[in-house]
């Protein structure tokens, strides 16, 4: 059976994108974003329901979003969700869930 794991979602930057260059001449890009959902709840009153997501990209795609993205950027991310962990300083061990772009769309607002 053949699964596929894919996410796409439409938002806005959070935070000036992170870059970093490591010395083989790769480059990361993180960023948290954030998307807004609005509904009726049961009472008839409208309500927002904002969630934040964190984005790494690697490669080319990284040259985009150092020139063109900025806090505040209406983007869309395609891309692939990928669960990581790590041992924090005082050795305890922690997860991260974050997407790993393959596309970024700037919108125009």
């Amino acid at each position: 059976m053949n699964t596929t794991n894919r996410v796409q979602l439409t938002g806005n930057i959070g935070n000036k994108p992170e870059i970093k260059t490591f010395d083989s001449g790769n480059k990361l890009a993180r960023f948290s974003m954030a998307t807004t959902e609005e509904y009726t709840t049961k009472k008839g009153e409208k309500a927002t329901d904002t969630q934040w997501h964190y984005i790494t990209a690697w490669g080319k795609l990284v040259d985009l979003i150092e020139s063109e993205l900025d806090k505040g950027s209406l983007v869309s991310v395609d891309g692939k969700l990928v669960t990581r962990n790590y041992t924090d300083k005082n050795g305890v061990k922690k997860y991260i869930t974050e997407i790993v772009a393959n596309d970024v769309l700037i919108k125009k607002a």
